[in-house]
C-alpha cells in the first residue's frame, strides 16, 4: 500500500501549472492508494459552488484524467480563507471506494474569516477486510498562544477512530523535544519514518518559508502517523530536487506498507 502526504501551496506557486502536471505524472506512475493534500486552494471569486471550476484538487483529478488514470475520487473541504482570496482547505484522494467521509474544526474558532481556524478531513475505507480512516491535517504551531497545538491535538484525538492514518503538515519539527511532535507520540502515535526499513533524512520544508520565517535549517513538520503498529517498507521525501522536482514550498513524504 502506498501513501503520499504535501502541502500544496496551491495555485501561489510559478509555473504552477507546470508543477501540477508533475504531480499528476506522479500519481500516475507511482499509482497510490491514498493521497492526503493540504492548502488545496480555490478562489473565492469563482463561481457559486462548493467545489468550484479552478479547486486545485478537481483540477488534479481532471489531469490524471489526461494521463488515462481515472480510478481516483476525492474528497474536499475548506478551513479559512487564505490569502484574502483563497477557500483554503484540505483534500484526499483514494483509489478504494469510501465508506465514510469526515470533517470537522479542530481550532478553537469556526470562523473561515479567521486564518487560524483549522479543520480536519478524513475517508474511511477498507483495507484487508477492516475499515482504516485517513485523516488530511493541517494543524497550528505550538507556541501560538490564540491557537495552540495541544488543544487541536487532543480535538483531533477526541474524533480519531481507528484504525487510522494522520497524514500531514503539523508545523512541528519532528526534531524539537518537548513541543508538538513528542506531545503526539505520548499520545501512542507510531511514525511511518522510524519505522520504515528504509527512510532517507527526511526534511520537508528547507529555509523561510511562510509561517516559519527566519528558519534556516532543514525541517521535518510533514508527517505519516499510524495508530498501530504497522510493516513500513520505505519512507521519502518527495518533491524535493532530488526525488522528483520541488513543485511546493513543502516537500512530500511518500511511504510503502506491507498491507
Amino acid at each position: 500500500m502506498k501513501l503520499l502526504t504535501l502541502n500544496c501551496h496551491s495555485w501561489l506557486e510559478d509555473n504552477q501549472w507546470e508543477k501540477l502536471g508533475i504531480l499528476a505524472d506522479t500519481i500516475a506512475e507511482k499509482e497510490y492508494d491514498v493521497i492526503a493534500l493540504q492548502e488545496v486552494n480555490q478562489l473565492i471569486s469563482e463561481e457559486e459552488a462548493f467545489i468550484k471550476k479552478d479547486n486545485f484538487a478537481l483540477i488534479l483529478l481532471q489531469e490524471l484524467k489526461k494521463r488515462g488514470v481515472t480510478g481516483y475520487s476525492f474528497i474536499w473541504d475548506y478551513a479559512h480563507v487564505g490569502y484574502d482570496r483563497f477557500e483554503e482547505g484540505a483534500a484526499i484522494l483514494t483509489r478504494h471506494p469510501v465508506q465514510e467521509e469526515h470533517s470537522f474544526h479542530v481550532s478553537n474558532d469556526e470562523d473561515p474569516a479567521n486564518w487560524k481556524t483549522r479543520k480536519i478531513i478524513g475517508i474511511t475505507i477498507p483495507i484487508r477486510n477492516e475499515k482504516v480512516t485517513f485523516y488530511s491535517c493541517h494543524l497550528g504551531w505550538w507556541q501560538d498562544e490564540e491557537e495552540p497545538f495541544m488543544s487541536q491535538a487532543d480535538r483531533l484525538f477526541e474524533k480519531a477512530a481507528g484504525p487510522f492514518f494522520l497524514m500531514g503538515d503539523f508545523n512541528n519539527d519532528a526534531d524539537t523535544r518537548g513541543e508538538g511532535y513528542d506531545y503526539l507520540m505520548k499520545k501512542g502515535l507510531l511514525d511511518t519514518f522510524h519505522l520504515a526499513q528504509k527512510r532517507d533524512e527526511g526534511t520537508t520544508i528547507q529555509g523561510d518559508i511562510a509561517g516559519w520565517d527566519e528558519n534556516d535549517k532543514g525541517l521535518r513538520i510533514d508527517l505519516i502517523l499510524s495508530s498501530r503498529m504497522i510493516n513500513v517498507q520505505s519512507s521519502a521525501a518527495i518533491f524535493n530536487g532530488t526525488n522528483r522536482p520541488i513543485i511546493s514550498d513543502h516537500y512530500g513524504v511518500e511511504v510503502e506498507l506491507d498491507w
